[in-house]
C-alpha cells in the first residue's frame, strides 16, 4: 500500500496566495477605477434560485444552464465512452482495415476545429436526420409526463434536434481522445502479461478482456478523468446553437442585465465547482484501485 503524505501548508503557499488576492484586488479596482463599473452582485441569487408565483422555490437561469451542462457532459462521456473504446481496441487490432479506419476517424476528429464540427452536425443531423427520422415531432406527440421527463433527460421536444446534434458532436470528438487513452493503455501492459496470458490458452479476446484491460484500466483513470473535465468545459462551444447550457444562459443574462462582470465570474465559479469535484472524484477512485492493487 503507498504511504498517505499529509498535506502541509508552507510559507511558499502563503505567499502565492497572498499574491493571488493582490492580483484580484488590483483587478476590482482597475475595473472600478478607470472603466467606472458599477458592481452590483444583489440580483446573482436570483439566477440561482428563485421564488415562483406560489412562493417555491426554483431554479434560476444560470442553475438550469449549470444543469443542462452537467447533463450534456454525462450523455456525452458516456457515449464518447463506447466510441472511444471501440475505436482504441480498433487501434490496436491484427486487422489492418480495422485500425486504418479508426486511425482515420481519430485524425479527423483531431485535426478539425470543434466550432465546425458543431455546425456541420447542426445542419447535418439536425436538420436532414433529425427530420428525415420524425424525431421531433415524435417528441411532440408523446404524452405531457413523458415530455417533462424527456426534458428532465435530454431536451424538451423543441430543442430535441440541437442537443442530439450538440451531443454528436461532443461525444465524437471526445471519443477521438479517448480512443488514443485506451490505445496507449493497452499498448502501456508489458509484452509478458500477453505471452502468460496465451500459455494459458486464452483467446486473443479473453486476453484482452480478462487480463490487459482490466490492468489498462487503473493507468487510464487519470487520462479519462481529465477528458471528462475537458469535456464539461468544450460543452460551451453549443451556446453556438443555443443549447441553453450555462454559456449560453451566461450569454442570455449579460444581454439582459449588461452586468458583464459579475454573470462571467458567476459561470466560472459554476466551472470551477464541476470541474474541481470531478478532479476530487477521479482521485478518490485511483487511489481505491491503486489500493485494491496492492
Amino acid at each position: 500500500m503507498h504511504p498517505r503524505h499529509a498535506i502541509r501548508f508552507t510559507r511558499l503557499d502563503a505567499l502565492l496566495l497572498l499574491v493571488l488576492a493582490c492580483a484580484a484586488g488590483w483587478l476590482v479596482w482597475r475595473v472600478t477605477t478607470v472603466l467606472g463599473y458599477d458592481w452590483d452582485w444583489t440580483f446573482l441569487g436570483r439566477t440561482i434560485l428563485r421564488r415562483s408565483e406560489d412562493g417555491s422555490l426554483t431554479p434560476g437561469l444560470l442553475l438550469k444552464g449549470f444543469v443542462a451542462t452537467l447533463r450534456l457532459a454525462a450523455w456525452t462521456m458516456l457515449l464518447a465512452l463506447i466510441a472511444g473504446v471501440a475505436a482504441g481496441l480498433c487501434r490496436v487490432s491484427r486487422s489492418l482495415f480495422l485500425r486504418l479506419c479508426a486511425r482515420t476517424y481519430v485524425e479527423t476528429m483531431r485535426n478539425t476545429p470543434p466550432l465546425v464540427l458543431v455546425f456541420l452536425f447542426y445542419f447535418f443531423v439536425g436538420d436532414w436526420i433529425m427530420t428525415a427520422l420524425g424525431a421531433q415531432e415524435l417528441a411532440y406527440q408523446l404524452p405531457e409526463a413523458w415530455q417533462e421527463r424527456l426534458a428532465w433527460i435530454m431536451a424538451p421536444p423543441g430543442k430535441l434536434a440541437a442537443f442530439l446534434s450538440a451531443l454528436a458532436t461532443l461525444a465524437l470528438y471526445e471519443g477521438a481522445y479517448i480512443a488514443e487513452i485506451v490505445r496507449s493503455g493497452v499498448q502501456s501492459i508489458e509484452r509478458g502479461q500477453w505471452e502468460a496470458a496465451y500459455a494459458l490458452g486464452l483467446s486473443r479476446w479473453q486476453r484482452m478482456t480478462r487480463v490487459v484491460l482490466p490492468q489498462a484500466l487503473r493507468r487510464m483513470v487519470p487520462p479519462l478523468a481529465g477528458q471528462f473535465i475537458s469535456t464539461i468545459k468544450d460543452s460551451s462551444i453549443v451556446a453556438v446553437i443555443s443549447i441553453p447550457e450555462l454559456t449560453f444562459e451566461g450569454l442570455e443574462l449579460m444581454a439582459a442585465t449588461y452586468r458583464t462582470f459579475e454573470i462571467w465570474l458567476t459561470v466560472l465559479g459554476l466551472y470551477l465547482l464541476a470541474c474541481l469535484a470531478c478532479s476530487l472524484a477521479a482521485r478518490r477512485l485511483e487511489t481505491r484501485l491503486a489500493r485494491r492493487a496492492a
